[in-house]
């Protein structure tokens, strides 16, 4: 059962958008998050939540069944929280004391934010996390899948390779990794600072079923994701091919835009690019 009934592709499209500006309202309140690499995976978020994949229920963020979703990028976990607001876990007005003295929702989630599955801001725990939540649904015969969202930087952790093992010994077929490949770090780009070429073939290579996808094609993720369950007993990987600060410009594919801000022209100039009402606020 799903939070809503799935939204029609064009809707997903507008629901992306819409992910996007919350996002950019949210982070610029208070100046403080990292919006590029949450704009990365805005369709990833949105495909899980409104297009029918993920079983959730609203206003229910303790439902037993409900399937798992885990941002293993934890600097990008603050994506989640519009989201979470819509689906009625908490106030949405909340979402305007992000960062602040007194509310629950940090620039790195935890566990105390409702819908939340686990802290994520040390990076490559999620995928451990997720094993552990796919292994416990198998032997305690639950349903609920277990989804994990990761960093292409975030797999230069070796313990993300242990957990890829252990899931595969176990044939944890209702764990799913999707890894957002826009191939950019803090530093710099992936490729010219620890090459990880393909990643596709890493995780064929530890026994997991592989498709790589544009991962701003929520057509293309939608079919990768029907997969779930139908990989012949092997774990799920989805690698993402993204662009970071999707939707931004002068943001799009440069690393220096990991956790900087926006001077006020730059502010008012992705204000007209994300399609922003004019001042901050909800739309």
């Amino acid at each position: 059962m799903s939070a809503e009934s799935p939204l029609p592709i064009n809707d997903l499209k507008d629901r992306a958008a819409w992910l996007r500006r919350r996002v950019f309202e949210m982070v610029m309140q208070h100046r403080e998050g990292h919006a590029p690499s949450s704009f990365s995976m805005a369709e990833i978020l949105t495909l899980l939540y409104y297009g029918g994949v993920a079983r959730l229920r609203r206003g229910e963020p303790e439902w037993p069944d409900r399937d798992r979703i885990l941002v293993s990028k934890g600097h990008a976990a603050h994506a989640l929280y519009p989201i979470l607001a819509d689906l009625d876990y908490f106030d949405t007005a909340e979402l305007e004391r992000f960062t602040q003295p007194g509310s629950f929702l940090g620039m790195y989630a935890d566990n105390r934010v409702p819908g939340i599955e686990g802290i994520s801001g040390s990076l490559g725990h999620g995928l451990g996390m997720g094993a552990g939540f796919a292994l416990s649904a198998r032997m305690e015969g639950r349903g609920y899948r277990t989804f994990v969202i990761l960093g292409d930087g975030e797999c230069y952790e070796g313990s993300v390779w242990e957990s890829a093992m252990f899931a595969a010994h176990h044939g944890l077929d209702n764990l799913v990794a999707i890894v957002d490949r826009n191939a950019l770090c803090i530093l710099g780009r992936t490729e010219e600072l620890v090459r990880l070429g393909s990643l596709a073939e890493k995780w064929q290579s530890f026994g997991w079923a592989v498709q790589e996808v544009d991962g701003h094609d929520l057509a293309a993720l939608g079919d990768a994701l029907a997969r779930i369950g139908r990989t012949d007993g092997r774990p799920l990987a989805i690698v993402a091919n993204t662009v970071k600060g999707k939707g931004v410009s002068f943001m799009e594919g440069r690393a220096e835009w990991h956790n900087r801000m926006p001077s006020p022209e730059q502010e008012a100039q992705a204000r007209r690019e994300l399609g922003c009402l004019e001042g901050a606020g909800n739309d």
